[in-house]
């Protein structure tokens, strides 16, 4: 049977986690999901007790792990848990779980079984469901805008907190990514389309949450940076010389 780690990174999360794990764990028992998964939290730096939390729930539950990282980036708590991971196939989620989770078996099965190496959840694709304020709304919609227009990209959403790896692509890919915050899932994925990986769009249902971590003027002007420089990027087509570099320092 096909291994799955779920990936959950975290900052100051120490109030929803357990909860969040707890209803993950309900959801993957209740309905006989087909794979082996293991939780893995990937603590990046908190400054609560959010660490404390995880370690305790992972004493209790064996399908639960921890990773911590003493540096802040989302980007980096996915680099290291997933090129670290032995599982067939690696995903991750927010954890706030604005995410249907009924969008979970549909993202595994596009790696693990149809032959996909990225697939990501969007928000913005036939059949997806989405609540959110109209200025996440606009925000979104012009960045993929800026990235249809100036990569030549079929991607729909590039933001979602949402996504699932095979092994052999995370190991070809990530080393390549620079970025190792929020920029880090948009260029994940222009490095894959562009670098010819099979990357799924999987409509979703979600719902936007208000307590999030998220500076988005802050982010805006990282993604653009981040935008600007892989404008003048060589991207490396898959099975080039390049596609495998040293992993950067974690």
């Amino acid at each position: 049977m096909s291994q799955l780690d779920i990936v959950i990174p975290v900052y100051n999360e120490a109030h929803v986690l357990a909860g969040s794990i707890e209803r993950l764990r309900a959801y993957l028992q209740e309905t006989n999901f087909p794979y082996t998964w293991r939780i893995l939290v990937a603590d990046n730096a908190s400054t609560d007790d959010t660490l404390s939390v995880a370690q305790e729930i992972s004493r209790k539950l064996a399908d639960v792990g921890v990773v911590h990282l003493p540096e802040k980036g989302r980007g980096r708590a996915l680099r290291k848990a997933w090129l670290e991971s032995h599982a067939d196939a690696m995903c991750y989620m927010d954890v706030d779980l604005s995410t249907d989770l009924d969008g979970l078996l549909p993202l595994a099965r596009a790696v693990l079984e149809e032959g996909y190496d990225v697939a990501t959840g969007s928000r913005m694709t036939r059949g997806s469901q989405i609540t959110r304020s109209l200025k996440r709304e606009t925000t979104s919609r012009g960045f993929i805008f800026l990235i249809k227009v100036f990569f030549l990209s079929k991607l729909s959403d590039t933001q979602c907190g949402f996504k699932a790896i095979s092994r052999e692509a995370a190991h070809d890919l990530l080393p390549r990514v620079e970025n190792n915050e929020w920029f880090f899932d948009t260029e994940l994925l222009l490095l894959a389309e562009k670098g010819g990986y099979r990357v799924k769009d999987v409509p979703i249902r979600w719902v936007e949450d208000t307590d999030t971590r998220v500076n988005i003027r802050k982010t805006v002007m990282e993604d653009l940076r981040g935008l600007a420089r892989m404008r003048l990027k060589r991207i490396p087509r898959r099975g080039d010389a390049q596609t495998r570099q040293t992993p950067p320092r974690i």
